[in-house]
């Protein structure tokens, strides 16, 4: 029991590290040995109660032959005042048998208390490292939750600023400028032809201009000549 609980502790000690780095989720891995590592503490604390229940039962076993060997006593004296001698003798090696059974059973039951002792020193031990297994499991559990929110934010925001997206954006803008040109250009071409139609126009009119001039001077003239 204790053995399997140390290959466990083991594994996760010495293998663990690389085994995480195989493992397609390292919290599923990590909880299988939380749970191996609980039933070897389940195994555990059952044998240390059934210790516990031996243990108390020599005790009271041990009770018992103490009250006997007393019994036993009073009835080799109350033997020999009867002038029983036989009887008494039958009666004391009866208590000397019991002596014998009862220093055994002594020794037995200090043998199973020290069991018990060192049984619920192994399980302390056991819980410690399952408690501190445990807190280890939460903690990596925490910061790979956050890692994944970190590598989904990161994706986000790489997806977000991507170059397709950039140059998609470059393209608008440079067919917004086009746009913007073309409507200039043609502005621009208008205000030219506005201009050339003016000249053109002004042309016209000094001409008109010209010849109103020069009828008026044709007038005058001839007025000049019949005065």
């Amino acid at each position: 029991m204790f053995e399997l609980f140390k290959r466990v502790k083991t594994i996760v000690q010495a293998e663990f590290h690389d085994l995480l780095d195989k493992a397609e989720n390292p919290i599923h891995l990590m909880d299988q040995y939380l749970r191996e590592m609980k039933l070897e503490i389940e195994d555990a604390e059952r044998a240390t109660a059934k210790m516990m229940a031996e243990e108390k039962l020599l005790a009271r076993k041990n009770t018992e032959l103490a009250a006997l060997l007393e019994t036993r006593q009073n009835q080799a004296m109350d033997a020999l005042q009867a002038g029983k001698e036989e009887l008494a003798k039958k009666v004391i090696e009866d208590k000397m048998n019991i002596q014998k059974e009862q220093v055994q059973l002594e020794e037995l039951h200090t043998m199973t208390m020290q069991h018990v002792v060192d049984l619920k020193d192994k399980l302390r031990v056991m819980k410690n490292e399952y408690r501190e297994m445990e807190m280890k499991r939460n903690t990596l559990a925490a910061r790979a939750q956050a890692a994944k929110a970190k590598a989904v934010m990161n994706q986000a925001v790489s997806a977000s600023s991507s170059s397709n997206a950039k140059s998609g954006f470059q393209r608008m803008e440079e067919k917004v400028i086009r746009q913007e040109a073309e409507v200039q250009a043609h502005e621009d071409l208008q205000q030219v032809n506005q201009s050339l139609d003016d000249e053109l126009k002004e042309i016209s009119r000094n001409k008109e201009v010209e010849a109103e001039l020069g009828r008026l001077k044709e007038i005058l003239a001839q007025k000049k000549q019949s005065g």
